[in-house]
């Protein structure tokens, strides 16, 4: 083919490959409690929703999603964060259960990047304030309440 190039609609499928489907994408709106996260794969990243509600119970914590020791890790330190600076009165955590979420469940999640998103979504929660849907969040956090830099 000779420059210039013309390209026709019905070429596009056959020189391009075929449309990518995307399993994931940003919602218009969370709800209280879920947060658009970020995770790296071998072929680039996605996008994950990390997911959390509570209920009636006696402070149990359950994690789902198919978690690696290291998002669990941060899911514990996220909690204990909140917990540090919450108001002593804005929840009592001794009555309530809650669940933190991660789908796509029969991928393995794991890495040191979502501590951020994994507080972020305890916050809103807890606070019933909407975090917006089109910020997606990565990074870890610290027990002091330091986002870490992840180094290459």
């Amino acid at each position: 083919m000779e420059p210039p190039y013309i390209v026709k609609t019905e070429e596009l499928e056959e020189l391009l490959g075929q449309q990518v489907s995307r399993h994931d994408m940003a919602q218009q709106d969370n709800p209280p409690g879920v947060v658009t996260g970020l995770a790296w794969t071998p072929v680039g990243g996605e996008i994950l929703f990390i997911e959390a509600t509570d209920m009636s119970g006696s402070g149990q914590v359950t994690l789902t999603g198919k978690l690696g020791d290291v998002m669990k890790e941060s899911a514990k330190i996220s909690l204990s964060l909140l917990k540090s600076r919450l108001p002593m009165n804005s929840i009592n955590f001794k009555e309530r259960d809650l669940h933190i979420h991660v789908p796509s469940g029969s991928v393995p999640k794991d890495g040191p990047s979502a501590g951020i998103a994994l507080f972020t979504a305890l916050a809103s929660l807890i606070t019933g304030i909407k975090v917006n849907s089109q910020i997606a969040m990565t990074g870890e956090i610290t027990l002091r309440g330091l986002s870490c830099q992840l180094a290459d």
